[in-house]
């Protein structure tokens, strides 16, 4: 069967690269569809404020903008919130799990090669090591997740922050590692453009959560 593509530029990937991949089921015309791919938390709701268990702790920085990200003696737990998707389309093989600040252009969490048995991820399957998915090196150079921690002398100061998984009919082939230098989120980011190309990106669904250092987050977590 022919799925009509929608050429776009991946709203998530920091490159001036376009890609060619599937039309999400809502966008085909059928946005009251149970069966449709969706991405939910039980950590935080869509397009709500992100929680201090989420935020980017570095309370023994050096850094006065990372120090921002600690609150009224209050540091962030980083760890990576609950995700849950349904309605993923038949023949998935694997999901890549991306965060990225869309206001700073600066990704916190990749994870791909995740099993197409996997529906969800728990709180803080972003550990360094886990066992979920491969992980690449966040803009931080960090192999895991990293919280929001959007600096306070700059603006805007609230930032947009998009947890997106991807549902592929294909694994994604291993990152190849360059002496000292780990596959970093371009090299995600690019795997993904080569696999929007020719057609292996079946759907996506995203959730959207806001963050300011320079305001109290809401209740810990």
């Amino acid at each position: 069967m022919k799925v009509r593509p929608l050429h776009l530029t991946l709203m998530l990937l920091p490159l001036s690269l376009s890609a060619s991949v599937p039309l999400n089921r809502a966008e085909r015309g059928n946005p009251n569809d149970d069966d449709h791919f969706r991405l939910t938390s039980s950590t935080f709701q869509n397009k709500g404020t992100l929680p201090l268990s989420t935020i980017f702790n570095s309370p023994s920085s050096s850094n006065p903008t990372l120090n921002a990200c600690t609150v009224d003696g209050r540091a962030g737990g980083d760890e990576s919130p609950q995700l849950s998707w349904t309605g993923a389309p038949q023949g998935t093989r694997s999901f890549v799990v991306i965060l990225y600040d869309r206001t700073a252009s600066f990704t916190h969490w990749g994870m791909y090669d995740i099993s197409p048995k996997t529906t969800s991820l728990p709180a803080n399957a972003g550990v360094a090591s886990s066992t979920f998915g491969t992980q690449v090196a966040n803009d931080f150079g960090d192999l895991s997740y990293d919280g929001p921690c959007p600096p306070t002398t700059l603006t805007p100061l609230v930032h947009e922050y998009i947890f997106t998984v991807y549902a592929l009919d294909e694994r994604l082939p291993a990152l190849p590692t360059f002496g000292n230098f780990t596959p970093g989120s371009e090299a995600l980011y690019h795997a993904l453009i080569e696999a929007g190309k020719h057609g292996h990106i079946l759907d996506q669904a995203s959730l959207t959560g806001f963050y300011s250092a320079a305001a109290p987050p809401g209740p810990a977590e």
